[in-house]
């Protein structure tokens, strides 16, 4: 039997001390929370105290900065993001115009608007689906298929995604055929709201006019959904009648039926607010130079409180050890404070000066960028930067972005260089608002027009960056004639 032993081993361990601590915390946070922990340190900490000394808005250092200033107070500015679809081709966006008008099918009248429609939904449509599909007796696997389909919807309540997109997504050994997605699709599209999970609105109205206790009325308004919507958005009813052999009078009354139907039923939830920032970085162009200054309305103002921190040395006692944090912590603050801002602004200097092109000439001519060049440059270490990066947002005159915006990886071209990711998305955009709208774009189209310009981009990739900038698929962009 082995006797327990005892041996001293000498280790060296690296450990953070409490202000590093503290510091990397703070670096981390975005403005809003920042600013929120300020403030509580302000609530708690006698030896911190606001500095109002030379308290200036931010309204002047935007001046002459392109469709910023107009869009929202200069202190909050919204996130610049790729422009918002509809998520519905022309046939889709002329029937729900002309049927419904601006609003909805929910509302028809005074007389029929339910009161809980006018309270604020707080469920989001995922979670309301989610916990439908949690009490349904389904196996693991056919649960967490139909998981992936609700989280793959948009808010409109659709299916955008291909079943390629989706197989993708779901991280199952062996991977789901085209059967158990299917599968997969039909169980969410039974769920509550009726007509959710559609893959077009012909799909979702279907779903829903299943519901019409009518037989005859059923089926008049099947056929109508299925083969007239044109001729439903243009009110056309005697053509309508003509081609289904029906009286005007039936295929009126179907026809309102199908107009009370709802053509976008995840809009019955709380949907996502807009959501504003405040830059923590301005950048202009000053004398042909384009400059990097920090925001001052992105600083909390605060300042040790030089009194309290003099009467209470003169008078320190071993019984205020409490007094004795509170004041190193105060200190702590302070500096860190500082240390946030200065290597914010060396990060976005540091940026700017490798993006020029970008500043000048748009997403085009953004540049490949890692953070471990900046690291290198900065002597900082990647994750230092990871942190200054995330949540932190520089306004130019093309809108505001997250630091992180101006990061991607390269990509080879034909001739031996390298492109950013965010420039190919750039030249994506460019080719489908060039295309013709009656023939647009396949995403395997786009690949072999981006190979001719000597970018070498997988279909798959570019099915990607198509939906990353929430472009619709080429099916639901064509307009037909």
């Amino acid at each position: 039997m082995n006797a327990p032993v005892i041996r001293l081993e000498s280790r060296q361990q690296q450990t953070l001390t409490p202000r590093l601590q503290q510091a990397v915390r703070l670096l981390q946070l975005s403005s809003l929370d920042f600013a929120q922990e300020i403030q509580q340190a302000l609530d708690t900490n006698p030896f911190l105290e606001p500095d109002d000394d030379g308290e200036e808005g931010v309204g002047q250092d935007l001046d002459g900065m392109a469709g910023m200033a107009s869009v929202a107070p200069a202190e909050e500015l919204p996130v610049a993001a790729p422009a918002q679809d509809d998520h519905s081709s022309r046939e889709d966006a002329q029937w729900d115009t002309e049927t419904w008008g601006s609003g909805s099918g929910a509302s028809h009248g005074d007389s029929d608007v339910d009161m809980m429609d006018l309270a604020e939904s707080t469920v989001s449509l995922r979670d309301h689906l989610h916990r439908q599909v949690n009490v349904m007796p389904l196996s693991e696997r056919d649960r967490l298929l139909a998981a992936v389909i609700v989280e793959a919807l948009d808010d409109d309540g659709y299916l955008r995604l291909t079943l390629e997109d989706l197989q993708e997504m779901v991280e199952l050994d062996p991977l789901p055929d085209e059967t158990e997605m299917q599968t997969a699709i039909r169980i969410v599209q039974s769920l509550e709201p009726n007509g959710v999970g559609a893959r077009d609105i012909r799909e979702c109205l279907l779903l829903q006019v299943c519901d019409i206790p009518d037989e005859a009325e059923r089926a008049l308004a099947e056929r109508i959904v299925a083969h007239h919507l044109e001729q439903l958005a243009q009110r056309d009813i005697s053509r309508m009648a003509k081609a289904l052999g029906s009286t005007v009078a039936a295929v009126e009354a179907a026809c309102e039926r199908v107009r009370h139907l709802d053509p976008r039923p995840g809009w019955r939830f709380g949907s996502t607010a807009v959501q504003f920032v405040t830059p923590d970085v301005i950048v202009r162009k000053v004398k042909g130079e384009w400059q990097a200054t920090l925001n001052p309305s992105a600083i909390p103002k605060v300042r040790l409180n030089k009194v309290y921190a003099e009467l209470f040395q003169s008078h320190r006692e071993s019984h205020h050890g409490d007094l004795a944090s509170h004041l190193q912590e105060a200190r702590w603050t302070v500096r860190n404070v500082e240390q946030r801002f200065a290597t914010i602004l060396r990060v976005a200097e540091a940026i700017v000066k490798r993006q020029k092109n970008f500043l000048e000439y748009g997403a085009l001519a953004m540049k490949p960028l890692g953070l471990k060049e900046i690291a290198e440059e900065l002597g900082l270490h990647e994750s230092t930067v990871s942190r200054v990066t995330n949540n932190k947002y520089l306004a130019t005159p093309a809108g505001v972005f997250e630091l992180k915006y101006f990061f991607s990886r390269a990509l080879p071209t034909s001739s031996g260089g390298a492109c950013s990711a965010t420039a190919i998305r750039g030249v994506i955009k460019d080719l489908i608002d060039g295309e013709d709208a009656t023939n647009p774009l396949s995403d395997a189209e786009i690949a072999r027009l981006l190979a001719r310009q000597g970018l070498q981009v997988a279909r798959r990739t570019v099915t990607k960056y198509r939906q990353m900038m929430r472009v619709p698929a080429v099916e639901m962009r064509r307009q037909r004639v």
